[in-house]
């Protein structure tokens, strides 16, 4: 019973952002958000988390280490792991077309029925031109913050939109974009440790890099 009330809210939530950006989502819906992370450029990483039925869906999550930018430029940066995720689900699925086998088999081949950018109307535009180069179409909506960084509404077709914020639908919005934050921070520390150990393991005389990867 008390699943049952839980999935009727999740659902539910998604059916108040659905009737305030009017768009067609069911319940179901697929909707994924994208964070980036680095301390003054260093080490820059993004991050894509994934909820269906209102739910985080934890096996499609996708950690991106940041290729072509070296400073803190998080444009740049949203529109590298945008680029590599649409174009590599483009061509998985391309290549399992031609395998004769089922979608699902690819990792990055399940589209959104909704983008969720961490931000306004920058963020918004920075995809909105990723997918237009792809030829992809799917509806983008940035989350705005105040000056306290917490959400006050969503950014759409170029018009913000304001949210209750004692909704079910804001409660939902404010979970993903804190889920892409945290999965995003986590990686970075991740990848900072890493870096930190290699370090120091250079430092010890003696250490080579057979004894550093045993």
């Amino acid at each position: 019973e008390k699943l049952k009330r839980e999935e009727g809210r999740t659902i539910g939530a998604v059916k108040e952002i659905s009737d305030l950006l009017q768009l067609p989502l069911t319940g179901t819906a697929r909707m994924e958000a994208y964070d980036i992370s680095n301390i003054n450029g260093f080490e820059n990483v993004g991050s894509m988390v994934v909820y269906e039925k209102g739910k985080p869906k934890r096996s499609d999550y996708r950690k991106f280490k940041i290729k072509s930018v070296s400073g803190p430029d998080d444009y740049a940066c949203m529109r590298e792991v945008l680029m590599r995720r649409f174009r590599h689900g483009m061509e998985e699925s391309k290549e399992l077309e031609e395998q004769e086998m089922d979608q699902e088999y690819g990792s990055f081949t399940k589209f959104p029925d909704l983008i969720l950018m961490d931000g306004g109307r920058g963020q918004v535009n920075i995809a909105l031109s990723v997918l237009e180069e792809l030829g992809i179409d799917i509806p983008v909506c940035g989350m705005v913050k105040d000056d306290n960084h917490r959400t006050r509404g969503l950014y759409y077709h170029n018009i913000e939109l304001p949210i209750d914020t004692h909704s079910e639908g804001f409660k939902l919005i404010t979970r993903i974009q804190d889920e892409a934050h945290r999965f995003a921070i986590e990686y970075h520390r991740s990848l900072r440790s890493k870096t930190q150990v290699k370090s120091v393991l250079d430092d010890i005389p003696g250490v080579g890099p057979a004894r550093r990867k045993a």
